[in-house]
């Protein structure tokens, strides 16, 4: 049994006998020689680090605008206030300006921070952070009217959905897809970084990964979501339909794929009025999937689908055994 010292800590006794307080040893005076490591690994460029009087874009920021764009574009969906006809203009040009106020601010320190790791120099970044955010606003009532194209498919291909709030409120796939819709328009007006945050935040969220590059039409439906890619120079028609594990991706890229296939089409077209079902592959920045095929799940394409063709894996063969008793 333990014993105690003058202060009524607990000593207890190691195999040698000799008495140890329990008390932890403070090691802080090891601390410094991590940090100068550290310094020494940021100088010497084998890490990446951002010192600098140059600003970076905030995540936390970038997600805050994905919710009020949400709000706007969803208005009474995800807001505290009660809107009703006599505020609604009130209150959805409120949201707006904050929006375009709040696009200005991080749009202006990703494109300083964008010239800053490029080396470039950074001129009329202050007007241009004000004209990229007006060309998002402009684009509102045109993403608004393509996700209501989305809701309509949801409905349509999904019996277990009983409205269009349901999906609004719970559906993974629209979350997906809302975000991607918002971050594809501010990939096409080429800002810098924040696409990918938006779209990678949408990843964190729902385990469905799209590419703010990727082309897609309208009446989109992922249905479940978990574990859907979505590549960047994927081209995706109208009506199409996803289920979960679907992946559009490229071929084999080797090592050097960082440049040398930078802005090339390395992901899959998909024409319009596809239904891609579950854990199915299809790779390859040739590859074509005809307009109304159905590919069954569990597949691997790395070649063209005719249209309105059927792909499906073989039925497995089912060996049943009994035991003798």
């Amino acid at each position: 049994m333990a014993t105690k010292d003058d202060n009524n800590l607990p000593i207890f006794k190691e195999n040698s006998g000799k008495p140890k307080d329990c008390r932890t040893e403070q090691l802080h005076n090891q601390v410094p020689g991590v940090v100068k490591r550290l310094l020494e690994s940021w100088s010497s460029k084998s890490c990446y680090e951002h010192i600098s009087s140059t600003p970076i874009p905030s995540k936390q920021k970038v997600i805050e605008i994905i919710e009020r764009t949400r709000k706007i574009l969803f208005p009474g969906f995800f807001t505290q206030k009660r809107l009703h006809p006599t505020n609604l203009e009130f209150h959805i040009g409120s949201e707006t300006n904050e929006l375009y106020d709040e696009m200005v601010e991080q749009i202006h320190v990703t494109i300083r921070h964008d010239c800053s790791r490029h080396n470039r120099t950074c001129t009329n970044s202050d007007i241009l952070s004000h004209e990229l955010a007006l060309k998002f606003i402009d684009t509102l009532p045109e993403i608004a009217e393509i996700l209501a194209s989305d809701i309509r498919a949801t409905l349509k291909g999904d019996p277990a959905t009983t409205s269009p709030d349901e999906v609004i409120f719970c559906y993974p796939g629209l979350l997906a897809t809302s975000i991607y819709r918002i971050a594809h328009v501010l990939h096409e007006i080429e800002v810098p970084t924040i696409p990918r945050i938006m779209t990678e935040h949408a990843h964190s969220l729902t385990g469905i990964d799209i590419h703010p590059g990727a082309t897609i039409g309208e009446g989109f439906f992922i249905d479940h979501g978990t574990g859907v890619v979505i590549g960047e120079t994927c081209v995706i028609g109208n009506n199409v339909r996803l289920y979960q594990g679907v992946t559009l991706g490229a071929l084999s890229l080797g090592p050097d794929a960082g440049t040398k296939m930078k802005n090339k089409k390395r992901h899959p077209t998909i024409e319009d009025n596809v239904i891609i079902y579950s854990n199915t592959t299809i790779l390859g920045g040739e590859t074509i999937i005809g307009e109304g095929a159905t590919i069954g799940g569990n597949n691997w394409l790395t070649e063209s689908v005719a249209p309105g063709t059927r792909v499906l894996v073989r039925k497995p063969e089912i060996i049943s055994s009994s035991k003798k008793r």
